[in-house]
């Protein structure tokens, strides 16, 4: 079986390939004495958690919304409950995961205040705000449509008639946490360059 063929093995061998690549650059002549292993590691995990989510975010907004409005009745009862619950487990737990180490890693980095330290606590803000929406505005209002459209495809109970507003609700607070993503993606790379 090929590795290749499934995405978790597949994270494994990122994984694995990552390791053995450090190993290669520590041993490697030159190579700085002192490393912030903390950090790197926790920034990585920021990375690796942050473009799982945003990227999600991008594709359910520029990709997901307009296939979804094509879709007829008993198309959507098929794909929404074989795709929604997988993409929006990997959203939730990656907008998780990235506000925990973001917050970790602000604390670590900038807990005695320093440059870019304000424009970090932009971008954060700007993320913990969407970590939010994703929490307790779309996963909530996507949790009822995915329940009622797996309701319906089962046993052709009609949607119920407030599954609309869900949508329209989850699609608000999905909009806003895209357009959000725009200043919190430049604050968060500003860091580093913004001086006091």
């Amino acid at each position: 079986m090929n590795p290749l063929d499934n995405a978790n093995q597949t994270i494994g061998l990122g994984v694995a390939l990552t390791i053995v690549l450090v190993i290669v650059y520590v041993v490697a002549p030159n190579a700085p004495a002192n490393q912030d292993w903390y950090g790197m590691l926790l920034r990585w995990l920021h990375f690796l958690a942050g473009i799982t989510w945003i990227g999600l975010l991008y594709f359910f907004n520029l990709v997901n919304a307009g296939f979804m409005k094509s879709l007829d009745g008993p198309t959507k009862n098929i794909v929404i409950p074989k795709l929604m619950p997988s993409a929006l487990a990997w959203f939730r737990h990656g907008a998780s995961v990235t506000v925990l180490a973001g917050i970790l890693l602000y604390f670590y980095h900038f807990g005695q205040g320093g440059t870019g330290a304000i424009a970090v606590g932009i971008g954060g803000l700007l993320g913990i705000i969407m970590w939010a929406n994703v929490w307790f505005v779309i996963w909530p209002n996507q949790k009822k449509i995915i329940a009622a459209v797996s309701k319906t495809a089962q046993d052709g109970t009609p949607a119920p008639p407030e599954m609309a507003g869900w949508g329209r609700t989850a699609l608000l607070a999905s909009r806003v946490n895209f357009m959000l993503s725009i200043p919190m993606l430049f604050f968060m790379g500003a860091g580093s360059h913004f001086s006091h």
